[in-house]
């Protein structure tokens, strides 16, 4: 154990352990609590040390953990999974990095390079929508990434295996085409809304070919709007993200609605998000809208998202949505819908799940 906790290294500025015991795991394990990547304070030409946002703390936590200041630019990175940053340099090689992981080696990274990607006709593979591992590390031997491409393209790799390619699908719906994938352990396969939430897709990975199969939800008990209210989100941008509780076996559909501000930066408009529901899926196929996800809160941003149980970790608010963009920050009350969220720059937009210790 004292080997990990030197791992982490933590300066002076840091103000609480990070590391902490699970309430929802044996005595045996230790979990790192859900933590935003803030910055790096530069140590040097080309490295700096990271700087953390503990979700169930209030002030930033500053880590003696080294990373590369290439990885905080904007577009050094192009998506996150499980703690891992993907990274596609001029070499068209997507990588996966573990440097951003709060609690791995900073003096032995991993950097994983994965198969030439594979461009299927009339797509692209130089804009990743975002990437998804089956499991905590693609080292494992079964792991699968996905990654899904802007446009009608997403691939499948399996890193650990010797003979690893690409399984390179077509999806014919335009409606999955600006989607982001993520895994459901619970059914063990890829899943993805399509736009607006009425569809999911789905890729089954023990099959050797794997098929698009699409399945219609039912958007049940959607809460009654004014007419202002109504107008106001018609004119947003909308996306949806699913996300899986682990701790509950529930999965969810969020729908995100956001609004230009009236804040430019470097000539670009700030968002911010307008309204954001949650739908509880079902096995009949409903999608039915929620206000209470009881003791459970639900991260979203860059990364895949991802869900945890509050009362593992003391301090973390229970029945809220943490946003984290490019241009915005904080969280979404659910119970009596509020927003609490302010516009601020981000280039490395990624909440960072906890991380199972062993001891």
């Amino acid at each position: 154990m004292s080997l990990l906790l030197s791992r982490l290294c933590f300066s002076k500025a840091a103000r609480v352990p990070f590391l902490i015991l699970s309430n929802s795991f044996s005595s045996s394990l230790l979990q790192t609590p859900p933590c935003a990547i803030i910055s790096a304070d530069s140590c040097g030409p080309d490295m700096g040390k990271l700087i953390i946002s503990i979700a169930n703390e209030t002030d930033d936590t500053y880590l003696d953990k080294k990373v590369p200041l290439e990885l905080m630019k904007k577009m050094g990175t192009v998506a996150s999974s499980n703690g891992w940053v993907a990274t596609l340099k001029d070499d068209g090689i997507l990588r996966l990095q573990d440097d951003l992981n709060p609690v791995a080696s900073d003096t032995n990274p991993k950097r994983i390079p994965l198969p030439p990607l594979e461009t299927l006709p009339h797509c692209q593979t130089k804009i990743i929508t975002n990437v998804s591992l089956s499991s905590s590390s693609p080292e494992d031997e079964d792991c699968v990434v996905a990654v899904k491409f802007l446009g009608p393209q997403i691939s499948f790799c399996r890193p650990a295996q010797s003979n690893s390619g690409w399984t390179n699908v077509r999806i014919e719906n335009p409606c999955f085409y600006s989607s982001r994938v993520m895994f459901s352990k619970k059914d063990e396969m890829f899943l993805m809304p399509g736009s607006g939430g009425h569809l999911i897709g789905s890729w089954d990975l023990r099959k050797r070919k794997p098929k698009t199969k699409i399945k219609r939800l039912r958007l049940r008990d959607f809460p009654e709007l004014t007419k202002t209210k109504r107008e106001i989100l018609h004119s947003c941008c909308k996306s949806e993200h699913l996300v899986e509780s682990r701790t509950t076996d529930e999965t969810f559909l969020l729908k995100q609605y956001k609004k230009a501000t009236s804040k430019i930066v470097k000539g670009v408009a700030q968002m911010k998000t307008e309204a954001l529901m949650v739908f509880k899926l079902d096995q009949e196929g409903n999608a039915v809208y929620t206000n209470c996800i009881w003791g459970l809160c639900i991260f979203l941003s860059k990364a895949e998202p991802f869900c945890t149980h509050a009362g593992s970790f003391p301090g973390l608010i229970f029945n809220v949505v943490h946003v984290l963009d490019v241009d915005e920050t904080g969280y979404v009350g659910l119970y009596s819908p509020s927003i609490h969220t302010w516009n601020s720059t981000s280039t490395v937009p990624y909440f960072i799940p906890p991380q199972n210790i062993l001891d």
